[in-house]
């Protein structure tokens, strides 16, 4: 079938994107569902800083691909083999379709799937190479094992988590990629305690789904720090109880903290954040800097002060134990992921979209690309 799709041919630092434009809408022929596999119409996919990555080249991948990775649809076909859904069940996407049977998975470390990394890495799924094909009838490669930007997508069974139709769709679309992620650092990666402290660097989706996930943890400080007002002022209505810039933040996290926090969650791509970590506390790198850019540390750090430095790839996450589990913080309240939505825009809207982002101006726009919520 075809599918109007967002697709990437080369990398560009070049902007500002909505006039540089270096993704463009395309219509692709999208092969049937093999054996393991579905596909998806694409109700609302959310834009995130790691598509921004693949466009201007901080991430390496191979091209030409179609973009996106964080979605929610509604399952039209399935093939053979596929019993985890069915037809008309409403499915968050997820970017990592882990295997289930690598040393990974089987300590319950998904996110770590040897078999997804190949995969998401050659830009084919989990069960073939790439099912998409451009009008010259060359291949077109899947960013994730999703490429959400589109009408409709084909996956591996292993890429969905069915997810209660009454869910908003922009709201559902957030939890397969920011929430996992920044809540799951928190709650999965640093394993807060409550009544300890978290401070969070960077105000991003990622960012600000931290400082739910310390809320939502029990931190009984829970500080945000970016260079943005209008971020530090959603942090706030979140669930922070304190927000600051990033010159405010060092000698104020260790008068709030007594000397430093328990948690930090660095969601920026920056290495600085193991000061605001107080003795005996972790530090969580969530962000995805520049591949030559390297981290220095004092060294006495780990063993004198007894602090941990700890990597996080989508907050450590079990989808199908923790979307669940986050969507019902949702519903009771503690997690109001709506506040996250900047806007919604068509299909395409997205290079302005991609300079909303680089800009700092958004936090998570919402794409539609196949009508469902205009319906």
């Amino acid at each position: 079938m075809r599918t109007r799709a967002v697709v990437l041919r080369e990398v560009s630092t070049r902007r500002p994107y909505e006039r540089t434009a270096p993704v463009a809408v395309e219509e692709l022929e999208l092969g049937a569902p093999r054996e393991g596999e579905l596909r998806v119409r694409i109700a609302a996919a959310s834009l995130c800083h790691s598509d921004l990555s693949v466009v201007n080249g901080d991430r390496v991948r191979p091209l030409p691909m179609a973009l996106g990775h964080e979605a929610v649809g509604v399952v039209e076909e399935i093939g053979p083999g596929v019993h985890r859904v069915a037809p008309g069940d409403h499915v968050a996407l997820v970017f990592v379709p882990s295997c289930g049977f690598c040393a990974a998975c089987a300590e319950g470390r998904p996110a770590l799937c040897a078999r997804a990394a190949e995969a998401n890495g050659s830009g084919g799924l989990l069960h073939g190479p790439p099912l998409l094909t451009d009008a010259a009838g060359q291949p077109v490669h899947h960013q994730l094992g999703v490429s959400a930007f589109s009408e409709y997508a084909v996956v591996a069974q292993e890429s969905v988590v069915p997810i209660p139709a009454d869910v908003p769709f922009t709201v559902a679309s957030m939890f397969g990629c920011a929430v996992l992620t920044g809540a799951g650092a928190v709650v999965n990666t640093a394993a807060l305690r409550p009544g300890q402290s978290a401070v969070v660097f960077g105000l991003g989706g990622v960012g600000l789904a931290a400082v739910l996930g310390a809320r939502a943890a029990g931190a009984s400080v829970r500080v945000a720090v970016d260079p943005v007002a209008g971020k530090r002022e959603l942090a706030l209505r979140l669930g922070a109880t304190h927000a600051f810039t990033p010159e405010e933040a060092p000698e104020a996290v260790r008068e709030l903290t007594g000397g430093g926090a328990d948690v930090a969650v660095e969601a920026v791509g920056s290495p600085g954040v193991m000061a605001a970590v107080g003795r005996g506390g972790k530090a969580v790198s969530v962000g995805l800097p520049a591949p030559g850019r390297s981290l220095e540390v004092p060294a006495l750090a780990f063993a004198g002060e007894g602090k941990s430095l700890l990597g996080s790839y989508m907050g450590d996450a079990v989808p199908r134990r923790d979307i669940p589990r986050f969507l019902g913080l949702w519903r009771s309240g503690l997690m109001p992921v709506e506040l996250l939505h900047t806007g919604t825009v068509p299909l395409g809207g997205v290079n302005t979209a991609l300079e909303e982002l680089a800009s700092g101006r958004a936090i998570r726009q919402v794409l539609a690309p196949s009508g469902m919520l205009a319906a």
